[in-house]
């Protein structure tokens, strides 16, 4: 059987088994930037950090191609921290255990960190190689890019050097991305009065578990299932039918992953009646989503607890908030048909301890929708009480029809596979935007390997694609433009 040491090319897949043995959730890449300086260092490549922390790399040309444009070849080296209910698995300690699955490599139970440890590998094997012909080419690796795209942000004008960037993080062979949705996170919270349990209620926790979940951009407009939306409906219909009253609630961890778990402890005084009401509610709810997510499983069972309740027209309020609250593609695009135009992913949802949260994350192409959704979950959420703000926005990166990158990429691909590539935009937030922000003259294209359900334990990557978008990343550089 094979494992990621067997996969071709070995150059690419070596250095990235070398990453997935660094921890590298966001917020926590002190380990994998150590590793990124040193191996820099063992290689003899130019490697420094600069000032925030994004790793930088700088490779000479190759003899006879110094007239070359400097090419930037762009990944983050952070990885989403998701895992099954079963797996035990520490995101800042442990390893990523990788195995092959036909043409597929899968983590055991986990995020594999191919969204963008792959592109990032293809970067390192671009900077290590002794054969490849190219021109004057920068490494750029960034941080936190999951979570905010901070090592973006942060990035200075002047560090780097080059003309064309090629972002190596989106997740389709054969795609080549001139165009990504802009982002705004909203953070709304709130303070609400707990009552003690009354006497004669006992107290249930109320499961959903097994949802597909996924990336909030690359999977929203699959309509899978949303654990916070779900949670909400059965409480919904247990508040409307029964006397239960809300102790707690938590679903989603990640503001950029589709939420696949959530649960709701209650107090109930006829526990035979809330059981029947909640498995009627998951039932309905079931058969609804049969096809996107057929694992999707819901329980009830008599739990411990002793904590207090949400008192009960707040308890109610806030469940009619995050049922109000926009979730899942908004509005499909008029100038790119097939492609989702403005979306919101109900990520978190947190109601404990006399504190409420709730996190979303809205992306659009248009930036005037981006500010209409936002109110319209802003109108939702202030309406059961919450204090709501956003932050983290930043805008969409347009298509740039002069684009000279772009030629050279849709020839090379016809060269080497017998047909042109796909030209189009993505519904995910790449690093595109903000660095063009700060670099304005850079011309810029995004691709990268097939990967399917990135942000959730169920990504794997296409082995078959890393080899193709290896030699055509091989060809590109062979190929950059003259400087002029």
């Amino acid at each position: 059987m094979s494992t990621i040491h067997d996969l071709k090319p070995e150059i690419v897949w070596k250095n990235f088994h070398l990453l997935t043995q660094q921890p590298r959730p966001s917020k926590h890449e002190e380990k994998v930037r150590a590793f990124l300086l040193s191996w820099g260092k063992e290689h003899g490549v130019e490697t420094f950090a600069d000032e925030t922390g994004n790793v930088i790399m700088r490779i000479p040309a190759t003899p006879g191609y110094e007239n070359r444009k400097t090419i930037i070849l762009q990944g983050h080296m952070d990885m989403v921290p998701q895992k099954n209910p079963d797996v035990e698995h520490d995101f800042v300690k442990d390893p990523i255990q990788t195995w092959v699955d036909g043409e597929w490599l899968k983590a055991k139970g986990t995020t594999l960190g191919a969204d963008d440890g792959l592109g990032v590998a293809m970067a390192m094997a671009v900077a290590e190689s002794k054969d490849l012909k190219h021109g004057p080419v920068e490494v750029l690796v960034t941080y936190d890019e999951e979570t905010g795209m901070t090592g973006a942000n942060k990035l200075k004008p002047g560090t780097l050097k080059g003309d064309i960037l090629l972002n190596l993080d989106s997740e389709s062979e054969g795609e080549l991305y001139v165009g990504c949705a802009g982002g705004l996170d909203t953070e709304a919270s709130g303070r609400y009065a707990s009552k003690p349990r009354p006497a004669g209620y006992k107290a249930f926790e109320i499961s959903v578990k097994g949802c597909q979940g996924g990336h909030s951009g690359m999977d929203i407009i699959l309509c899978r299932a949303n654990a916070n939306k779900v949670l909400a409906r059965i409480l919904y219909n247990l508040f409307e039918k029964s006397d239960a009253k809300l102790v707690s609630f938590a679903g989603g961890n990640m503001r950029n992953a589709i939420p696949r778990d959530a649960e709701a402890t209650v107090y109930v005084k006829d526990s035979a009646k809330a059981k029947r009401i909640v498995v009627k509610a998951a039932k309905e709810i079931m058969t609804e989503f049969a096809q996107t997510d057929p694992a999707m499983e819901v329980s009830f069972e008599q739990c411990a607890c002793r904590n207090k309740y949400v008192e009960e027209s707040t308890a109610v309020g806030y469940i009619k908030a995050i049922l109000a609250c926009p979730d899942g593609v908004e509005r499909m695009s008029q100038s790119m048909p097939g492609t989702v135009e403005t979306s919101n992913n109900l990520a978190i949802v947190k109601i404990a301890g006399g504190r409420v949260s709730v996190i979303t994350l809205m992306r659009s192409f248009v930036d005037s929708a981006k500010i209409a959704l936002s109110q319209k979950i802003s109108s939702a959420l202030s309406l059961a009480g919450l204090s709501v703000r956003f932050k983290g926005g930043y805008s969409g990166w347009a298509p740039d029809n002069d684009s000279e990158i772009r030629k050279v990429m849709e020839d090379e691909y016809k060269k080497l596979f017998g047909k042109k590539p796909a030209v189009m935009a993505i519904h995910a937030g790449l690093e595109c935007g903000i660095i063009g922000g700060i670099y304005p003259h850079l011309d810029m294209i995004s691709m990268g390997p097939t990967l399917k359900s990135p942000h959730s334990p169920d990504e794997r990557a296409y082995i078959p694609s890393v080899q193709k978008v290896w030699d055509y990343l091989k060809a590109i550089l062979e190929a950059a433009p003259l400087k002029k």
